[in-house]
């Protein structure tokens, strides 16, 4: 059976049981039919005084083109921690329909262990990334409007792209205002993908409405006449843009196939944003369970290191214990087997892989140092040989290893990680982890330590554009921001094709971008780009609707 087909056939929950079973009160529930629903944020101020849970963060090694099963183990965690007689809540990102329609598919899981219904969370869901889209391209509209009607403001370099929530490597440099209208003025622009846009990463990083509203405010939309900064708030447009989001405010309720509750809420990515779900979100979790399971999107190089250096700092949240996927199929990828080969069993590849395993588990112990477990996240192709090798391999460097196999068993095929994770969590002497670097420290040194520390780069190569608009965000004050570097999930390099990240390398930042609103710098390093394309056959080839009207072929 395919994923679709296995959530189909489950029956669910109604959403206002699931919501009971946590203690959410009927008041505080906005029901999308029966099996989805928003959680009013108000419940902050009953559940003010109620001690947080555990937070247990899930991320991965360096990935293959299809990941590596992050949210699948998630999944299976927050199930096995029911099934141990914890109470347990998910917290996750919003899938985006731009790998939905491209390379990866859905993200809401698979096999037995899927968040559902999982065509709504994939497609439409609640429409928060559609309020988000429209947020960021009102405010490109007031932009161009301004500038119509006399452009009071001297605006002379507009920096604000629009966006829309697809893969479409068309929109990656457009050129706008050829109507020929009197006071409409050509210029080249372009879109980035929703996901990847400074209001998403606002929508996720603010506190509440008020912090929301005051860092739409705080957008810089581009640049006047003096060179000085023009904000959206220069524009009133803060408080439409606040007026949209409002109700997306407020995070989703859902749950997975064996009826543990999941928040679902916001959905940056990590390769190019700072691919975590919101902070509402993790916090209202938090307030209403034992033990909260949440993921940071692709490697640990990437969403971890985010997650950890700007949400959390931001946030005041550290987790308690945190899982490091690996599967051996990625192992062996980056071991330098190709992918036509890497379903096949090979010890070798295998083991030089596991250098890429090091390099991410001794980050997260050593250099932030938090308690970690490795989740070996079972594939039917994995031979045993391979998976008593994992097992000897890693006890031999103290490493705790546990397979996972929720794919195929649900919850029960992850109670063992589940009990060592309890285990760790109460023996763990750990309030809070490390940062990479200090807010105080300058950018380049910012960008340097995460490059060293974390990618293992031996140093860091600017454009003289790049090298320019670092000196002029420290001047305008802002040198205190964290970093937000968008690098390649598939090495530690900013090279995609350097798998094994042999050699001693450096990371290229081609661009530097002020995020006012979000209140980090974007560093791209390498070929990033903040729009992606479709493969040569999308996933988008496979979806349709049946005779039924059922949705068929997200996978």
């Amino acid at each position: 059976m395919t994923d679709i087909e296995i959530a189909r056939n489950t029956k669910l929950e109604k959403i206002n049981v699931i919501a009971k079973k946590i203690g959410i009160e009927e008041e505080e529930l906005e029901q999308y039919g029966k099996y989805k629903a928003k959680v009013s944020r108000d419940i902050f101020k009953r559940l003010e005084s109620k001690p947080n849970g555990k937070m247990i963060l899930v991320t991965a090694i360096s990935p293959t083109s299809l990941g590596e099963g992050k949210t699948t183990v998630s999944i299976a965690i927050a199930d096995a921690l029911s099934k141990i007689g914890k109470k347990s809540i998910l917290a996750l990102r919003e899938p985006s329909l731009g790998p939905v329609f491209g390379i990866k598919g859905g993200a809401t899981g698979g096999g037995k262990v899927q968040v559902a219904p999982m065509e709504d969370i994939n497609l439409h869901f609640t429409g928060d990334i559609h309020a988000i889209t429209s947020a960021n391209n009102l405010l490109s509209a007031m932009i161009d409007n301004h500038i119509f009607f006399g452009n009071e403001l001297k605006i002379k370099k507009v920096i604000w792209k629009r966006c829309v929530d697809l893969n479409d490597r068309q929109l990656r440099k457009v050129e706008t205002g050829l109507s020929a209208e009197k006071n409409t003025k050509p210029r080249m622009d372009g879109f980035d993908i929703s996901v990847a846009s400074e209001v998403m990463a606002i929508f996720c990083l603010s506190q509440d409405l008020e912090d929301l509203k005051r860092r739409l405010g705080n957008i810089t939309i581009g640049y006047n006449e003096d060179d000085e900064p023009v904000y959206a708030k220069d524009l009133k447009a803060e408080g439409a843009m606040t007026a949209l989001l409002r109700d997306a405010f407020d995070p989703n309720l859902v749950q997975t196939l064996e009826k543990t509750p999941a928040i679902i809420h916001g959905g940056p990515f990590a390769n190019i944003a700072h691919g975590c779900n919101s902070v509402v979100a993790t916090k209202m979790a938090l307030k209403l369970s034992d033990y909260v399971v949440t993921e940071a999107g692709f490697g640990a190089d990437l969403g971890a290191e985010k997650f950890l250096d700007i949400k959390c700092r931001k946030a005041g949240l550290s987790p308690n214990a945190v899982v490091l996927v690996a599967t051996i199929k990625a192992l062996k990828y980056h071991g330098g087997i190709d992918k036509e080969n890497i379903l096949e069993p090979n010890i070798e590849g295998l083991e030089k892989g596991l250098s890429n395993l090091y390099h991410h588990y001794n980050n997260l112990s050593e250099k932030y140092g938090l308690p970690v477990v490795v989740a070996l996240n079972r594939y039917n192709t994995d031979s045993e040989e391979e998976i008593e090798f994992m097992r000897k391999t890693l006890a031999k460097k103290g490493i705790k290893m546990e397979l996972v196999e929720g794919w195929a068993k649900g919850g029960e095929g992850a109670t063992d990680i589940a009990k060592t994770l309890v285990d760790m969590i109460e023996e763990s002497t750990i309030n809070k982890h490390n940062y990479i670097y200090e807010l105080e420290e300058s950018l380049e040194e910012k960008i340097q330590k995460v490059s060293n520390k974390i990618y293992g780069a031996r140093k860091v190569v600017y454009t003289d554009e790049a090298k320019k608009e670092l000196e002029r965000i420290e001047k305008l004050g802002y040198g205190n921001f964290p970093v937000c570097i968008a690098k390649t999930q598939y090495s530690l390099s900013d090279d995609m094709k350097n798998l094994e990240a042999k050699g001693d390398y450096d990371i290229h930042i081609q661009e530097i971008r002020l995020r006012t609103g979000a209140e980090f710098v974007v560093a791209i390093a390498g070929n990033m780009l903040t729009m992606p394309g479709l493969p040569k056959v999308p996933a988008a080839e496979n979806v349709d609707v049946n005779e039924k009207g059922e949705i068929e072929g997200i996978f």
